[in-house]
């Protein structure tokens, strides 16, 4: 297995240690002693399974060390340390946390855009499906807003709101994205064609 998969698979692993950590935490809150060590030990674990991205993807670029299962890896734990974050950082009893609404919208989106690529790849084998720059503002902007309740600035609601119109926007912008690749998928076709 290679360094940059063991890495992404330490990353995997790190997300069970940041559910505990928060939970643990925002019990402490609703018992009135809030736990600032447990606080900056869920700020700990959050940043280096965050920062561990970029690293094992460096390391693969970098070394060559680009593999199958990496491929598969890396999303998955992407997108299950963001989302585990989000559901957590929103049913915890922090001070300051996500409301309820951010990780339904941010669900919904995916749960779209996973279905659409899903159709799309379906009925076009030889479609590459790429990140928009408002899907990767939006990723940012999550980030950002899991940041900020981590921290617990008490400016945490601004960047929340901005945070879910973007995800809102990148949503829309993939579905008309969508639309418009089964729409010219359908014309491109020779006629009689069934692929």
């Amino acid at each position: 297995m290679t360094l940059p998969n063991q890495i992404t698979i330490g990353r995997i692993l790190l997300i069970p240690v940041f559910v505990l950590l928060a939970i643990y935490y925002g019990q402490s809150v609703a018992a009135g002693v809030p736990n600032e060590l447990l606080r900056g030990a869920t700020i700990i674990v959050f940043l280096t399974a965050a920062l561990s991205d970029g690293v094992d993807g460096w390391l693969a670029r970098h070394y060559h060390l680009k593999s199958p299962l990496g491929a598969i890896l890396d999303p998955l734990a992407d997108k299950g340390l963001m989302l585990t974050a989000i559901i957590t950082l929103s049913l915890s009893n922090w001070d300051r946390s996500l409301p309820l609404w951010f990780p339904v919208l941010v669900i919904a989106r995916d749960i779209i855009i996973v279905t659409g690529c899903i159709v799309l790849r379906f009925l076009n084998d030889h479609l590459d499906v790429r990140p928009s720059l408002l899907g990767k503002a939006s990723t940012f902007l999550q980030m950002l807003a899991i940041a900020v309740v981590l921290l617990q600035w008490s400016y945490y609601t601004s960047v929340i709101w901005i945070a879910g119109i973007v995800t809102f926007m990148s949503g829309i912008g993939y579905i008309a994205e969508g639309v418009r690749l089964l729409c010219a998928g359908g014309h491109d076709r020779p006629q009689g064609s069934s692929n």
